[in-house]
């Protein structure tokens, strides 16, 4: 024996491979195309889209009604939060029917699209105010956990890439499955003509590359998202929280 304490489930040392004697092989799984061949699902994907601006005229909320017609013509099925009337985190309590709406909306979604203007090098506060209504568990669920995430920013200037940056960290963080495309618009005020709708360009042409990204992998992984995101340390750790759940009178 290797003198290394053992978890209380574990197969002894001999068991294990020789070059992993600390593997607790009662929580370890060998990945397998059969785990992952779910059932593919009948019904539309279904996408939360959120929007960082209040304005009359938002472009980050022009850009994602763009994104919601294309979701919809690739047969999406699509729910705009309008933000309006959120209160800010900690202001209110989870109860507040704003936040409510919004959990609802995270809960019912396969996928989402964020979508944020730039404002001083950052994502917007209302932004980071939606995020951050969104728990990382209801219960003992994770609402974002192996869900599809679309990121897109529009510059009043010249092309950054800040706030996307900044939305793929917090898609990382909420164990969103971030897709490697993104839409940064440039010069927004000049990309959308009077009515509201995006006008034919380069920056058009990648907003429905990255829709169709989404899309294609929202069908791919939405099935097979509890498989994509079930972990060993987790698995680890919600044995041992059992263990000392259990009243030793009962045994």
């Amino acid at each position: 024996m290797s003198g290394v304490p053992m978890h209380p489930r574990a197969m002894p040392a001999a068991d294990a491979p020789a070059d992993l004697p600390h593997l607790d092989l009662v929580h370890f799984r060998k990945p397998s195309h059969e785990a992952l061949a779910a059932e593919r699902a009948a019904h539309a994907p279904r996408f939360l889209l959120l929007y960082g601006s209040l304005r009359a005229r938002s472009y980050s909320r022009l850009l994602i009604e763009e994104a919601q017609r294309l979701l919809h013509a690739m047969g999406g099925q699509t729910r705009l939060f309008d933000p309006a009337g959120l209160p800010l985190v900690d202001d209110a309590s989870e109860d507040h029917p704003k936040v409510r709406e919004l959990r609802a909306c995270v809960q019912w979604c396969e996928g989402m699209v964020w979508s944020s203007p730039e404002r001083h090098g950052a994502m917007t506060g209302l932004m980071k105010t939606q995020i951050d209504w969104i728990p990382l568990s209801i219960g003992s669920v994770r609402p974002t956990q192996g869900k599809t995430l679309a990121v897109m920013q529009v510059s009043g200037g010249s092309q950054s890439f800040n706030t996307v940056n900044q939305l793929r960290l917090l898609g990382r963080w909420m164990r969103l499955l971030t897709i490697p495309n993104q839409s940064s618009v440039a010069r927004a005020y000049r990309e959308f003509d009077e009515a509201g709708r995006m006008k034919p360009s380069a920056y058009y042409d990648r907003v429905v590359d990255v829709m169709e990204e989404l899309v294609k992998f929202t069908l791919l992984t939405r099935e097979i998202a509890p498989h994509l995101v079930d972990r060993y340390s987790e698995r680890k750790d919600e044995a041992a929280r059992s263990d000392r759940s259990v009243d030793p009178a009962t045994l």
